[in-house]
């Protein structure tokens, strides 16, 4: 079960449609069973950072995030969040082949 609280604090179950900037920070809770921070052998908030990193590798390598937006999602410096997506072979640049075509096209 994912819960989403508003900074307001209220609660709601289910998604979310617009998008939040950075100075409104969302918090998410997620429902995991306690034998995943064993298995692991992480702390709670060593999860929770994994986790927040994980999704921003996730929505920029699917072209969802922006680089910096990534970076702002997984709390790190953009140099760190560039750093993050190399360990995981994951492309530093992003190119449209067809914006690219255009481009050359154009040219």
């Amino acid at each position: 079960m994912l819960l989403f609280r508003a900074e307001n604090g209220t609660d709601e179950t289910g998604s979310i449609e617009n998008s939040q900037s950075v100075s409104n920070m969302l918090t998410v809770l997620v429902d995991l069973p306690d034998s995943v921070l064993r298995s692991l052998r992480r702390s709670p908030s060593e999860l929770a950072g994994e986790l927040r990193l994980a999704a921003a590798v996730d929505w920029y390598h699917r072209g969802l995030l922006s680089q910096g937006r990534a970076a702002e999602v997984a709390g790190l410096s953009r140099a760190d969040f560039i750093d993050a997506l190399a360990e995981r072979w994951i492309d530093v640049v992003q190119l449209d082949v067809n914006l690219l075509e255009q481009d050359l096209g154009g040219a």
